[in-house]
């Protein structure tokens, strides 16, 4: 059974909804929700893909903008993660051995919902560690996106003090068996759900109030602090992206989009990265967390004008729209 999409008071679910589960090729089930678009013409699909911890319903907002503009939305959670099945007993545990489960997770998606019916053209709006399965899968010839925008991409992290340490205790202690346990001091609390001052994800006290809310809401679909085998997957993701030639072979248009006041991404390894890419493009919103979507509006207004200057769009009619019917021949 699908876990339903659940709304609280400051978050309603965007109306028309199709919700479905998806099966992976390793068998898992993977929560995804659709909607069509509310503007008078389809310009075609955008798929969101979401970062470490995340869920649907913290995506509502955006949900409901890109179906303003046209779009049909795809939205899903990664296995580990909110609605969507678990591969360790703990459910507050995001766990993946390494970042290639992933692959299987937007290929599922990919198959049993884009290309079974959805409109092309297909966009991708990523927000970090989905950003980084997204550059990746461009790099590697599998990313199912016409264009991609990626948002405070994990290319590489800097709210580790000692990365290349930490990196190398996390491959330690993999070793040892432990993977599957909490990094060390961490648990199942959902960073979504801890106090507003001095948060990494947003300036904006309202937003976050309303995430706070979804992740309660959500219960262990909000999950807590990374697996020691999650984070050993990550370092080997992010050790790709050191490689200067690695942004070079990426040949799909991106648009990449870095937050200024980032403390969990590193903003000037993403600049560097952006700045190889062969067919890119990049921004850096100065004053910035680490969620942009979840940013102030100001913020927020100059993501979305750099969003509808780089994804154009089909500008295809709604079947049965105004804009879909002919126009009357003129009488002389």
């Amino acid at each position: 059974m699908t876990v339903p999409l659940l709304a609280t008071p400051d978050n309603p679910i965007p109306p028309g909804a199709t919700l479905r589960a998806v099966r992976t090729a390793d068998g898992l089930s993977l929560r995804v929700a659709t909607w069509a678009p509310t503007a008078r013409t389809i310009q075609g699909t955008v798929c969101l893909v979401q970062g470490r911890a995340e869920f649907i319903e913290k995506y509502f907002e955006t949900v409901t903008e890109l179906r303003a503009r046209g779009f049909h939305v795809v939205a899903f959670d990664w296995r580990g993660q909110g609605g969507s099945d678990r591969t360790v007993e703990d459910p507050h545990k995001g766990h993946v051995d390494d970042f290639s489960e992933y692959r299987l997770d937007l290929a599922a998606v990919e198959a049993q919902v884009m290309e079974a019916g959805l409109p092309r053209p297909f966009f991708g709006l990523a927000h970090s560690m989905g950003g980084a399965v997204c550059l990746t899968a461009a790099r590697e010839g599998w990313l199912p996106f016409d264009r991609l925008v990626v948002l405070a991409p994990m290319v590489a992290i800097c709210m580790i003090r000692r990365p290349k340490a930490a990196m190398r205790l996390a491959a330690f202690l993999r070793a040892l068996g432990l993977a599957r346990r909490y990094v060390p001091g961490g648990s199942a609390v959902s960073i979504a759900t801890k106090p507003f001052p001095n948060n990494r994800l947003t300036a904006d006290p309202v937003r976050y109030a309303r995430n706070a809310a979804a992740a309660l809401a959500v219960g262990a679909g909000a999950i807590g602090d990374p697996t020691i085998g999650w984070l050993a997957a990550a370092f080997r993701a992010m050790r790709r992206f050191e490689d200067p030639r690695y942004a070079l072979g990426i040949r799909v248009p991106v648009l990449v989009v870095a937050a200024g006041a980032d403390p969990v991404c590193s903003t000037p390894a993403v600049e560097r990265f952006a700045a190889r890419l062969a067919a890119g493009h990049t921004i850096t919103l100065r004053g910035a967390r680490h969620e942009i979507l979840m940013e102030r509006d100001a913020i927020r207004a100059q993501f979305w004008a750099a969003f509808d200057a780089f994804v154009p769009g089909s500008q295809t009619p709604v079947p049965g729209s105004a804009a879909d019917r002919p126009v009357p021949a003129q009488v002389a």
